[in-house]
């Protein structure tokens, strides 16, 4: 191997010595664990030129040395692919998943999940509105003069919203009703269908516009909200086993977790399923949060991104299990919404 190669195989020594150590890793420690073919005296070479470079820092209290932003960069970078996750751990994911009864149980299985097998804070966001499609309207008579409007989307998520008419209505016509609604919603996307409801009053019977126009203002107020803006968390005292990690910065990551347009921003590159995206240190855009490193990826399908999902944890991360982890989890929330 070339002089770049052999600096590399050191700095990726480096990184796996402190990612299971978190002890500053010297020339001798490298020599003994591992089989890098040359001397001491050539590793120790190797690691000044890293130094130099920016790949690795030596912090004041020790001899040894510890990687970098860059140097994780490097290391993440030159990652020739993501080792997958076992047979039995694959299974174990998607059993634990398709056992969950609604979205709302899917994604916080998700992130409890997630977070088990990172050690990392967890977190995923709503189904985008925009990639749903209407599957049902269930319109139900609760009381004579009461209804109970129940939006079911391809994604799983379940609306309930309940209507007061003002004046009785017979089950004869909540049936037609029913079948005027789910002519106008069916199979459109959340946004079209709005704008088709918002049209119904106007194209209803004489006898049906009053209650037709009370329906349709609540149905476009579930149609338009965001969803995407709601996010899940799990996992966030995994970050307090590790203090150290974050000198003087634990409270700010913590602070910055609870802020959801924060953690919003942190998946919003996240825009392929296909795709993970790594941010390490001062990579990430706020301030908060470059003691850590985000790995983030869409899911859903190529056609349909319904959302991201990732993790948070501190640069001294294991990348390639995080990026294993996460990108099967991703995988099979894609497959188990899309199919509902």
């Amino acid at each position: 191997m070339n002089a770049d190669e052999r600096r590399f195989e050191v700095l990726r020594a480096i990184v796996a010595d402190y990612v299971s150590n978190q002890e500053p890793v010297g020339s001798k420690a490298l020599v003994e664990r591992h089989n890098l073919g040359v001397s001491s005296a050539t590793v120790r070479n190797d690691m000044a030129s890293l130094e130099e470079d920016g790949y690795i820092m030596q912090p004041h209290t020790s001899a040894g040395r510890v990687p970098t932003d860059k140097g994780y960069r490097l290391f993440v970078d030159r990652l020739s692919e993501i080792k997958p996750l076992s047979t039995a751990e694959r299974k174990a994911i998607h059993s634990f998943l398709e056992d969950a009864l609604d979205l709302d149980d899917v994604l916080r299985r998700s992130v409890r999940l997630l977070a088990q097998l990172t050690r990392q804070v967890a977190v995923i966001q709503y189904p985008v509105l925009s990639g749903s499609n209407v599957r049902h309207l269930e319109v139900l008579r609760i009381t004579p003069a009461r209804l109970m409007l129940v939006l079911i989307t391809d994604t799983g998520r379940v609306d309930q919203r309940s209507v007061d008419l003002g004046d009785v209505i017979t089950e004869d016509n909540v049936a037609r009703l029913r079948a005027m609604l789910n002519a106008a919603m069916v199979g459109r996307r959340l946004s079209e269908a709005s704008v088709k409801v918002a049209e119904l009053p106007d194209q209803s019977p004489g006898d049906l516009r009053a209650v037709m126009i009370r329906i349709s203002t609540v149905l476009i107020e579930s149609l338009v909200e965001h969803p995407e803006e709601r996010l899940v968390l799990g996992g966030t005292a995994n970050l307090t086993r590790n203090v150290a990690d974050f000198p003087g910065s634990l409270r700010q990551v913590l602070e910055a977790l609870e802020e959801q347009v924060v953690v919003l921003k942190l998946l919003a590159a996240a825009r392929d399923p296909g795709t993970i995206l790594v941010r390490i240190g001062e990579e990430n855009e706020a301030a908060e949060m470059r003691s850590t490193s985000v790995v983030s990826i869409g899911y859903g399908s190529h056609d349909n991104l319904l959302g991201g999902m990732g993790v948070v944890g501190p640069t001294r991360m294991d990348y390639p299990g995080t990026m294993a982890a996460v990108r099967a989890v991703a995988t099979y929330v894609g497959e188990i919404l899309t199919a509902r």
